[in-house]
């Protein structure tokens, strides 16, 4: 009989938040301890599900509790970012959890731990797992940990703070409904952007062949690789005929 696979679920913890003697989990929780979720690079949260983990699980300590005092709103930043991120690759968002905790908490780790794996097996295994389809979802997954490498959200996601609760010279501020919109539209922008990157790596392609496979107008397409040469992201190959096909550079 061909035995089931198992499915996996990744599990950043806080040392602070961690509390041996109450560590009775689930197989299919691997946890990685961490001293502060708010100093995990978000790339890597990406990385893990581009591997084929089925979920991942960040845990921390709760507000106001962090030893590295804004660690919890950093941790917050970053998710919402990367949820953001993974609506546009196709993945379920309620892939990642992010849970405060306390070894003094009246419930244990273990059921938090059961609950989110029972969460995760009602979505189903991870498309990114082996021998799964995965050629285009793949190519999202890559494109969105690139972009959440950006040094552009990095710096956008750092001012969150100081930009909605701040004036700015105008004596204006930032809603909260404003900064989101505001990182939907730069989240976005940098998907694509990274999408495209991630697509001419392999091969030099038009702006056609781009906006066929984004799809989007050729004109938008266009708009991003005029970006993407200014930062040099991107250059013109070569043209066929009176097409310009466009190769992706290694960005430092």
């Amino acid at each position: 009989m061909m035995e089931l696979e198992n499915f996996n679920v990744v599990c950043f913890m806080c040392n602070w938040a961690f509390c041996q003697e109450e560590m009775q989990i689930p197989s299919d929780l691997n946890i990685v301890r961490v001293m502060c979720i708010g100093r995990i690079d978000p790339a890597i949260i990406l990385e893990t599900l581009e591997k084929g983990m089925d979920g991942v699980m960040l845990v921390g300590c709760k507000p106001p509790d962090c030893h590295f005092i804004d660690g919890n709103l950093q941790a917050e930043r970053a998710v919402k970012m990367l949820r953001k991120l993974l609506k546009l690759t196709g993945l379920e968002t309620e892939r990642i959890k992010l849970l405060w905790y306390s070894p003094t908490d009246e419930k244990t780790f273990a059921y938090y731990a059961k609950k989110f794996l029972k969460e995760i097996k009602e979505i189903g295994f991870s498309p990114l797992k082996r021998g799964a389809p995965k050629s285009k979802l793949l190519v999202n997954v890559l494109a969105a940990k690139n972009a959440a490498s950006d040094f552009r959200l990095r710096v956008l996601l750092g001012r969150e703070k100081e930009l909605t609760e701040g004036v700015n010279v105008y004596g204006e501020k930032f809603s909260v409904e404003e900064f989101d919109a505001l990182l939907d539209e730069i989240v976005t922008e940098e998907f694509v952007r990274h999408k495209i990157h991630v697509l001419t790596k392999t091969e030099p392609l038009s702006v056609k062949a781009l906006a066929d496979v984004l799809e989007m107008k050729t004109a938008n397409v266009l708009r991003h690789i005029v970006n993407m040469r200014r930062k040099n992201m991107i250059a013109l190959d070569h043209v066929e005929g009176t097409t310009p096909l466009y190769k992706a550079l290694e960005v430092k």
